[in-house]
């Protein structure tokens, strides 16, 4: 199984770096979920990606732990 590290990028108005990161969170605990996100793999290579709502949606409603590929 391979690492990769996500990220997804809000610009945020803020007077301190505090309240940008607290803004953030509150966005992403408040509203839906971001659909673009930069990845990059254990390589280094970094893709940045869409997801379709709909189907992100259909496949965070499924238990993936019980896949013995996760194993």
């Amino acid at each position: 199984m391979h690492k990769f590290a996500v990220t997804t990028t809000q610009e945020i108005e803020a007077d301190t770096v505090e309240e940008a990161a607290l803004l953030m969170y509150q966005a992403l605990t408040r509203g839906p979920a971001p659909l673009h996100y930069s990845v990059t793999d254990d390589r280094g290579q970094k893709v940045d990606f869409d997801l379709d709502r709909e189907q992100a949606a259909e496949f965070a409603n499924l238990d993936h732990t019980a896949d013995p590929g996760n194993w």
